[in-house]
């Protein structure tokens, strides 16, 4: 039996005072969604573990199989090969957010009011900005989507043992890097890192794209948050652990990069954005077109997070309702005699205080071999009565797999 998965980043919730105590996924219309839980089995899982709230590169990680404890090696790596870009052994990578500063380097905005149409051109004009001071140091940096890019530092004597320079807040100033450790590359890199902070404000400040933007009246983006700083982790692939082929389908750079990490497959999809205006149909069409040729397909929708981080509700439930579209198309072009299909998220992130929390999220399992239990609905309180009970994270995959047929006996 082939596996598709949904990972809708961020789309399990806390109660909101607005919906009268209830989630998001309390109050959609979700039929499809509805139906996996009704016909399949259910629970709840920690990503991590209770009460550790996870990031979406950890989170990820662990769905996949991978204890984030032993094989995570930062954020940046992942970032860097979602976006295409050439990543070595000691390259140090990061995530980098397109900001607004002012002149005393205060951050107005994280996102620079989540830039679009101008992103990549002011990326382009620092994306191989060289440092003076450091000669032996090349820097390639690549815009991916929306105030997103990746920061790859290539050259001697670097380390990932570094502090971010994004304060994760606005109305703070940019941090100046710290080295974690008392080592010289910890030192040297965190130099490199603030030098390279103060030349692309430099560059993007006064840069005719940003001087148009504030006759605009819109937020000049004028700085880039490094955060995240990584290599790629030493992993043994998922195709070889499993026996499986498996491909992803995502928009953003750190889940593609996740993927490719741990040796997916993966595919650009056309209106595939990452944000609100993604096409979940055309998601949902592609995992359909290559079931045949692949064991296990991840499908990632990114704008449910999306919604809480901008705590808005109201585009919480719509982008829910969207991407139960995309269920709908995979139950209606799907065998269930030939395919498992699981609903899970990454991670719980509050549309009230627009942060990720350690809260457990809801999954739900179709397929021929499931044993269906008694809840109805898909919500974080429904699964919880469901029959799956409570599991980790690395405990998913094996579930799944063993569900088509495709685990190991363990012993005699």
């Amino acid at each position: 039996m082939k596996v598709i998965l949904i990972i809708s980043d961020g789309i399990a919730d806390q109660p909101i005072k607005e919906l009268g105590g209830k989630t998001p996924l309390q109050m959609a219309n979700k039929p499809a969604m509805d139906e996996i839980a009704r016909t399949g089995v259910n629970g709840i899982m920690d990503p991590i573990a209770p009460g550790i709230t996870p990031g979406s590169d950890t989170a990820h990680l662990a769905i996949l199989g991978y204890d984030p404890y032993k094989k995570y090696e930062g954020r940046g790596a992942f970032e860097a090969l979602g976006a295409g870009l050439e990543v070595k052994t000691k390259d140090i990578c990061f995530r980098g957010n397109i900001a607004t500063v002012d002149n005393k380097f205060t951050v107005l905005d994280r996102r620079a009011g989540r830039i679009r149409d101008d992103a990549e051109e002011l990326v382009e004009a620092v994306s191989r900005i060289k440092l003076n001071f450091f000669p032996d140091i090349q820097v390639v940096i690549k815009h991916t989507i929306e105030h997103r890019c990746a920061i790859v530092l290539k050259g001697p004597h670097l380390t990932r043992m570094i502090s971010d320079t994004d304060p994760h807040k606005s109305n703070h100033q940019i941090n100046e890097s710290q080295p974690l450790n008392d080592s010289s590359e910890a030192l040297r890199t965190t130099h490199i890192v603030n030098l390279l902070t103060r030349e692309i404000h430099r560059i993007l400040d006064t840069h005719p794209i940003n001087m148009k933007r504030r006759a605009k009246g819109l937020l000049p983006a004028n700085a880039i948050l490094m955060r995240g700083a990584g290599v790629v982790p030493k992993v043994r692939p998922i195709t070889d652990i499993y026996g499986i082929k498996a491909l992803a389908i995502a928009a953003g750079a750190l889940y593609k990069g996740v993927c490719k990490s741990v040796g997916m497959d993966l595919i650009n999809v056309q209106g595939a954005t990452g944000d609100y205006e993604t096409n979940t149909i055309a998601k949902a069409k592609a995992a359909v077109e290559n079931l045949p040729r692949y064991d296990f397909i991840l499908i990632h929708i990114k704008a449910t997070d999306n919604a809480s981080h901008d705590m808005d509700v109201k585009k919480k439930i719509k982008m829910i309702e969207k991407v139960d579209k995309l269920v709908k198309y995979i139950l209606q072009n799907t065998d269930p005699d030939k395919v498992i299909i699981a609903m899970t998220a990454d991670h719980t992130t509050s549309t009230e205080s627009g942060e990720h929390t350690g809260d457990s999220v809801p999954v739900s399992i179709r397929g021929k071999t499931v044993r269906v239990d008694s809840v109805q609905r898909y919500s974080e309180i429904d699964c919880a009565q469901g029959g799956l009970g409570r599991i980790r994270g690395v405990n998913l995959l094996p579930i799944l797999l063993d569900y088509a047929g495709k685990s190991k006996k363990f012993g005699e």
